[in-house]
């Protein structure tokens, strides 16, 4: 039991939608705003009650790399939003031992006034890297993030493809136990990607763990150990990345 790096136990998290009754022509809002008081939405709108999540329970060893697959909705990058520590579950348990580096949407931890070369010191402070270290490794990150041209250029003027060149390659290069990655291997260029996955096996080789969600089959084939379905925030199916769960859900 002690080589578990991630243990989630009964993890829920609920939203409260609310839906807000509008008038939906012109002559229905000047009706309303004539009345007295005028229009009053707080008194036609209605809560619902959603569960993201309900009940998942997943464990990560050492070394493994968890798949985490389902239709858009399914849970999946809330998963990674709680353990990251980006939102708080509503009930269960996260237990996560080790440094951990996320990855979980396009310019997460970059600031977009800031340029490419500032932003390497802010993100790499906020994986835990000291400043020494940042700037030991500095020209190993820009020259895995092929950004080197811009590095002095402000972010927010970067295409999404450099944004996360740039992000992967910091964390790529600070010291991590955990890695959490959301799609965004599907942005970069073919070159960059396959640069990404050897990275992604090398870590793992050497004992990182790792949690991916990522819609293309043949990435999870080549990067996981394991894998997770999820399906309308429960948990499906989880097993080994050699069973038959993935030929499953393909054909679903």
């Amino acid at each position: 039991m002690n080589d578990i790096v991630i243990d989630i136990a009964n993890l829920s998290k609920r939203y409260s939608l609310s839906h807000q009754h509008r008038p939906d022509s012109l002559k229905a809002w000047l009706r309303a705003m004539m009345r007295p008081g005028g229009i009053k939405l707080g008194d036609q709108s209605t809560e619902e009650e959603f569960w993201a999540l309900k009940d998942v329970n997943l464990q990560v060893r050492e070394g493994e790399c968890l798949a985490l697959i389902g239709k858009n909705g399914s849970g999946k990058s809330t998963v990674l939003k709680v353990l990251a520590r980006v939102i708080p579950p509503t009930s269960g348990r996260v237990r996560v031992r080790g440094r951990v580096a996320s990855l979980l949407e396009v310019g997460t931890g970059f600031h977009p006034e800031l340029t490419g070369r500032e932003n390497i010191f802010l993100n790499g402070a906020m994986l835990g890297c000291r400043e020494r270290e940042i700037r030991r490794r500095f020209d190993a990150m820009v020259e895995f993030s092929g950004v080197e041209r811009f590095l002095d250029t402000p972010v927010k003027h970067y295409s999404s493809g450099m944004y996360v060149r740039l992000a992967y390659a910091v964390a790529a290069h600070v010291d991590t136990d955990i890695l959490i990655i959301d799609e965004v291997l599907a942005v970069g260029d073919a070159e960059f990607q396959k640069k990404c996955q050897n990275h992604l096996r090398t870590a793992l080789a050497a004992g990182t763990s790792a949690i991916v969600v990522s819609h293309s089959i043949p990435t999870i084939k080549t990067l996981s150990s394991h894998v997770a379905w999820l399906r309308e925030g429960r948990l499906y199916e989880a097993g080994p990345i050699d069973s038959d769960i993935l030929q499953r859900y393909a054909a679903c």
